[in-house]
This record gives C-alpha cells, sequence and structure tokens, in this order.
C-alpha cells in the first residue's frame, strides 16, 4: 500500500471526476454501476447544498498528507438509515476511480470514514452493504475493522436482477478514538 490516504470535502474542480463514478460503468465498476441517472445531478446538489447534512454526506478520498489537498481517487458517503422506532445507524458506501483499486485505499478511507462518523456524531454504529460477489470489497470492509453480519436476500436492484448483499457493521465500541 502506497500513499497517504485522507478524506476531506470535495471541491468543485473535482466534480467532473466524481461524475465519473456515477456515469462512467468503467470507472463506477461492475458493481458500482446502477445505470445512467440524473445527468447533472450531483453538480446540482453540490452547487445547492454541499455534500455534507446532518442525515448524509459525502467526502472526497485523496492521497497525499491530511495538510495539503492530495489527489483525488474517489468518494465516501454515508446516510442515516432507520434501525428501530428511534434508533439509527450510519450507511456509508465508497467509490474508488478504476486507477485507485486494489491498493488498499478503500480499506483506508472506510476506516477513516468510520472513525469520522463516531468522533463527530452521536450514532453508535455504521454499516456497510456489499454486493456477494465483490470480494475485494468485503475483504476491504474486512481489514478496516467491520465485521460481517450475513447476507440480504435480494436487496439491491442492479443490471436488470435483484442481488444478494453482505452485510458489515462496526460499533463505537470497536474504535479506538484515542
Amino acid at each position: 500500500m502506497s500513499g497517504l490516504v485522507h478524506i476531506r470535502l470535495v471541491i468543485e474542480a473535482e466534480l467532473d471526476l466524481l461524475e465519473l463514478l456515477y456515469v462512467d460503468p468503467g470507472e463506477a465498476s461492475q458493481y458500482g454501476f446502477f445505470g445512467y441517472q440524473n445527468p447533472g445531478g450531483l453538480r446540482r446538489h453540490f452547487a445547492e447544498k454541499g455534500f455534507i447534512s446532518e442525515d448524509h454526506g459525502r467526502l472526497a478520498v485523496a492521497l497525499g498528507g491530511a495538510d495539503e489537498a492530495g489527489e483525488f481517487i474517489g468518494e465516501v458517503s454515508w446516510h442515516k438509515a432507520q434501525t428501530g422506532p428511534n434508533s439509527f445507524s450510519w450507511n456509508i458506501g465508497i467509490g474508488l476511480l478504476a486507477k485507485a483499486r486494489g491498493q488498499g485505499y478503500g480499506t483506508q478511507a472506510q476506516r477513516l470514514l468510520a472513525e469520522y462518523l463516531f468522533a463527530h456524531t452521536q450514532l453508535n454504529r455504521v454499516a456497510a452493504e456489499t454486493d456477494v460477489g465483490n470480494l475485494a470489497e468485503q475483504r476491504s470492509l474486512e481489514k478496516a475493522g467491520f465485521t460481517r453480519e450475513g447476507i440480504l436476500r435480494g436487496s439491491c436492484f442492479r443490471a436488470g436482477k435483484w442481488r444478494d448483499m453482505a452485510s458489515y457493521s462496526i460499533v463505537r465500541a470497536d474504535v479506538d478514538l484515542g
């Protein structure tokens, strides 16, 4: 694993690269492309509201020291998911540009996002799901400290089929915020 990974706010100059993760099947990967949706939606959302709110957010994954902007290599995102009548957890996702995959950056970024969410919010649980065929992402989540919980049968529609998803989580007690 080379290069220091950090997460930070997305800047306007990176919107073209970010959009590739949603409109270019090669950059999105077979597990990340969900069809062509809402052209220009990311730009409009960035301009109107930015990418951070109480219920969801999106940060850049970048290479380089945390004190510099660094090279944009992808994104991490989260949204609030209801887990009980008055309980919520964070559900996270990641998308890396094709050139950045397979180098351990996703593992680092997902761990950093979990630590960030525990440090800056009161929720106790961060969850992630990935296609059962996405073995690289499953290994990445496990290396980042997430625990496999099971299979969510037929829970995600992609490429014309309902797909099973492997479910993972990490809870506040699993993370040393030192």
